[in-house]
């Protein structure tokens, strides 16, 4: 809103940023960085030019003035003096020095806040305190006194410092590299979580298990314990130096329990930690002071037998939590540094904040716990589906002013394809639930040849970009075309916005498009060739040949040898003893031959007997038979038949 009010008019903006009454750093951070940076660059340019473009905020010059004189008190009246050091109001000023020596990340550790500790005004607490309440105010644009309540006595909340490598043998105090506050969320009962859920009454607290389990509708997630990290803060002299990264580690590890010593720990958690150093304090205090519970008899001093106020993680036994989640405005900063850190968009807000005009974002990472019967990864992924899917739905109406890197942060579709997917294809649908026509694919055909407009297949786009980014239509793509893609499917952009948006000419927007289309129609056209040769009959494989182990000439003569035993089994003596004559010699040379021509000798009783049974006769009796009904055998019978 503030952003709208700028023009080509002078403009004053007046906002208090410090001190109990101030509206915290957003203004500081936000609009006047961005007013800075672009008033030094009209600073730098010609005076004469620079009025004659800039007709907006980058063209006109920025001047600003800081009041000091405080308006509650009179100046250096002690009453402030405290109240700002109390509530850490000043907190800005006391930002601590980059160390000399800049760790390497891998070489940072860290460590738990006793918060007893912390706020029990010794030197070296305060000291502390000081400090990262500096970064708070530093690094983070909403500051109020109630961040520092809920630091101190918040039930749920955990405080951690990043610190370098420490020299135990010195007494100073280290060098803080960022600061993580987090708070326990979930275990509500699944009862609770119903009962709320179907009467839309969300409690108060409990922030990512309420959001996402209406979201979701699923009264399950409530019930799942998790850690929401509340704010992370590293020293603003130190961007991107990997330290917030190395926090995040640390942390994830920690809640996974792969940093417990189990030596150190003891066995003991938080919630028992604590209430040590509760009995601890208990102690130290005499019982006289105990009794008194009122403000005129309390004797207030400062507390001893106090735990640590630093405890390395080793040293502690996490709660058992099946989540890490993280709730802010979305920016591309920080949704990249999320994403790095592996964290998943579940959940983004529709209507912008009205004090940032960000959308909040709920970014979840799962962690493996045995009390819950799923993988991690199982969960999560169907609530990444879910979101994806509902803001792929969404960007044509709320999220149409997002910018195509930040959109397709979100999203983060898979660009390269091996080249055996595309018969795994998914056959988009159109709007109406119906498949693709045949006179769809030639239009598309004719737009991927050049042939018409592409204001012919502007209807298709949807439908085809839904499936890509959904990662059914695995067609590889570049960056800048699946974000032409984005842009005119999805969010339904007209070219010369997209040319705008992505900074290039309308002809090459075009351009890029007609090589997406032509790869998704190349992708289409393979996958109903490959659905088609499915249904056709597939030739059977041959069987294999193999060579015989013995050659031709070998079983040639095998063959012969088994021919030729055969006829010597059959012209042994003992097979041709039923042919012997054995009659009379003498009476056969003497007698007369019969005038049929034939000698008949007949045979002894004892050359019957010898060797095998005669043959069967050639012909036999019922030959007759056989004869006269014209079997087999028919024609003129012999001499011997006819006697």
């Amino acid at each position: 809103m503030v952003r709208a009010m700028l023009g080509p008019y002078l403009v004053f903006l007046c906002s208090t940023v410090n001190g109990y009454e101030g509206t915290g750093r957003s203004l500081s951070l936000k609009l006047l960085q961005q007013l800075r940076s672009e008033g030094a660059k009209t600073g730098m340019a010609n005076g004469a030019s620079a009025a004659s473009e800039g007709a907006g905020v980058s063209g006109r010059t920025f001047k600003e003035v800081q009041l000091q004189e405080p308006i509650r008190y009179a100046a250096g009246d002690r009453v402030e003096a405290w109240l700002h050091e109390l509530l850490c109001l000043d907190a800005a000023d006391r930002i601590p020095s980059v160390p000399a020596r800049l760790p390497h990340p891998n070489e940072c550790e860290l460590y738990m806040v006793d918060r007893d500790t912390l706020f029990s005004y010794h030197k070296a607490s305060e000291a502390l305190l000081q400090r990262m309440m500096a970064l708070y105010v530093a690094s983070h644009y909403r500051n109020t006194p109630n961040d520092l309540m809920l630091a101190s006595d918040a039930p749920a909340h955990v405080l951690f410092v990043l610190l370098g490598p420490v020299d135990e043998t010195q007494n100073v105090m280290p060098d803080i590299l960022a600061v993580v506050q987090v708070a326990l969320e979930g275990a509500i009962s699944r009862k609770v979580a119903q009962n709320s859920l179907a009467h839309g009454n969300l409690p108060q607290g409990d922030l990512i298990p309420w959001t996402v389990g209406q979201q979701v509708q699923d009264p399950d997630f409530p019930s799942l314990s998790g850690v929401r990290i509340v704010r992370i803060a590293t020293h603003p002299d130190l961007p991107r130096a990997g330290y917030g990264s190395r926090a995040v580690e640390l942390l994830a590890r920690f809640y996974r329990g792969e940093l417990r010593d189990p030596a150190a720990a003891g066995g003991h958690n938080g919630t028992d930690e604590a209430a040590g150093g509760a009995a601890a304090e208990a102690q130290a205090v005499p019982q006289e002071e105990q009794a008194g519970g009122d403000l005129l008899t309390e004797k207030v001093g400062l507390r001893k037998g106090l735990p640590p106020l630093l405890v390395h993680l080793s040293e502690r036994t996490p709660e058992a939590v099946q989540w890490l989640g993280v709730a802010f405005g979305l920016t591309d900063g920080l949704l990249s540094f999320w994403n790095r850190s592996g964290f998943q968009p579940v959940y983004l807000r529709q209507t912008p904040s009205d004090v940032t005009g960000e959308h909040s974002l709920i970014m979840l990472q799962a962690l493996e716990s045995a009390e819950v019967l799923e993988p991690a990864s199982a969960w999560l992924a169907s609530f990444v589906s879910d979101f994806r899917s509902r803001f792929m739905s969404l960007l044509p109406g709320p999220f149409r002013d997002f910018a195509p890197a930040l959109a397709m942060a979100l999203l983060q579709p898979q660009l390269t394809f091996a080249e055996g997917a595309a018969a795994n294809g998914h056959t988009p649908v159109r709007g109406d639930g119906s498949p693709l026509s045949p006179y769809d694919l030639k239009r598309l055909q004719a737009y991927a040849n050049s042939l018409v407009d592409y204001h012919l297949i502007m209807d298709l786009t949807p439908p085809l970009t839904r499936s890509f980014f959904a990662g059914k239509l695995p067609v590889t793509l570049s960056a800048g075309q699946a974000a032409i893609l984005l842009c005119l499917g999805l969010q339904q952009n007209a070219v010369d916005v997209v040319a705008r948006a992505l900074g290039l000419p309308g002809q090459q927007v075009l351009a890029l498009f007609n090589k997406a289309m032509r790869k998704i129609h190349d992708h289409l056209r393979a996958s109903k060739v490959a659905a088609i040769e499915r249904t056709m009959p597939q030739a059977s494989a041959a069987p294999s040949l193999l060579p015989h182990a013995v050659g031709v000439d070998e079983d040639l003569d095998e063959a012969a040898q088994e021919v030729q035993r055969v006829m010597q089994e059959a012209l042994k003596p003992e097979q041709l003893g039923h042919y012997a004559v054995t009659g009379d010699l003498e009476a056969a040379a003497g007698g007369k031959v019969p005038a049929s021509g034939l000698v008949s000798l007949p045979r002894t009783a004892a050359a019957e007997g010898q060797g095998q049974q005669p043959p069967a006769p050639l012909y036999k009796k019922d030959r007759k038979n056989k004869h006269k009904s014209g079997g087999a055998g028919r024609g003129k019978p012999g001499k011997k038949q006819r006697r």
